[in-house]
């Protein structure tokens, strides 16, 4: 296996272990507490990391590593969950489904990297993978939950782009960004939970199991995978990882739940499952230009990434 193809495979177990979130949710966590379980999910997480790394912010991350934790969950969590109550499942996941077009425009401003006819095309073909997957017919459209799932996508975009743009101090790992970022984040959900949700719930062992599952695996390993490919993919490669999370959930639903999956998602699943592999080839430089560039140039050897788009069909 190349090392670009590890690190795809690494990074896509992040959007993989967010298509279990949905079915972790229902079946063992305390009904109707969202924003607490975003708050559990994310503020356990990153004090552990914080522990574990024993590394703070210094000089300008403070203010960095605290936009980023709002944008990539302190944001996220409460517009993604907002979109979720006020839509739809199929539709929040198809206005979710954005991401990829958002993060390839920012990509552009911030980074300089121009889209090409193939990445737009290839995540058009992704979003309607996805919407083949969880849309149904006559679903209905609100106006409030359609602009939280497109502020939560475009949420969720601005902080990958960020994150690639700015990479993390030096002597700083992958890990202590990622635990900057989730205590970040967590603490901004802290006081909007209790304000919205009042007092935590009584939680029972099988509550407990299910949070531990998404704090840990769920969310700190899958986020520090997410940001590590963050740093060594391209930005498309990365947003098109993101139709891997509502496929899981979809196949979970069958599997765990008895939910049928029928002609026209099979097709969705293939046609998004396609896109994501398409979306990680990288045509070959001319050989004259690959020689010119290794005698100008110290190569970075490092692969670039982008996005996450946690379906909100997978309740990330």
């Amino acid at each position: 296996m190349s090392r670009k193809a590890a690190v795809v495979a690494l990074t896509a177990l992040a959007p993989i272990s967010w298509g279990s979130t949905y079915v972790v949710t229902t079946e063992l966590l305390p009904p109707d507490r969202p924003l607490f379980t975003g708050l559990m999910r994310a503020l356990p997480a990153g004090l552990l990391l914080l522990a574990l790394t024993r590394k703070l912010p210094r000089g300008a991350w403070w203010g960095k590593a605290a936009l980023l934790g709002v944008l990539n969950i302190g944001a996220f969590f409460p517009l993604l969950f907002l979109a979720a109550y006020r839509l739809p499942g199929g539709v929040a996941a198809v206005v979710g489904s954005a991401g990829p077009l958002f993060v390839v425009g920012l990509a552009a401003l911030f980074l300089g990297d121009r889209p090409t006819v193939r990445t737009l095309l290839t995540a058009i073909a992704a979003a309607f993978g996805v919407s083949l997957v969880v849309l149904k017919a006559g679903a209905a459209l609100d106006l409030v939950g359609v602009l939280a799932g497109l502020l939560s996508a475009l949420s969720m975009s601005a902080g990958t782009v960020l994150t690639k743009r700015w990479g993390r101090p030096e002597g700083v790992g992958a890990l202590a960004l990622t635990g900057w970022q989730l205590t970040a984040g967590g603490l901004v959900l802290l006081p909007v939970a209790f304000l919205l949700e009042g007092a935590p719930p009584a939680l029972d062992s099988t509550h407990l199991l299910g949070y531990a599952y998404l704090a840990l695996g769920n969310t700190a390993v899958s986020y520090f995978l997410w940001f590590r490919g963050i740093e060594r993919l391209s930005a498309s490669s990365v947003t098109l990882l993101g139709p891997l999370s509502p496929i899981t959930a979809a196949v979970i639903g069958w599997a765990a739940l008895g939910q049928a999956l029928g002609p026209v998602q099979l097709v969705g699943m293939a046609i998004a499952f396609g896109a994501t592999l398409a979306g990680q080839w990288t045509p070959k430089e001319p050989r004259r230009y690959r020689a010119a560039k290794t005698f100008g140039a110290a190569e970075d050897m490092s692969l670039n990434v982008s996005m996450d788009l946690k379906s909100p069909a997978a309740r990330p």
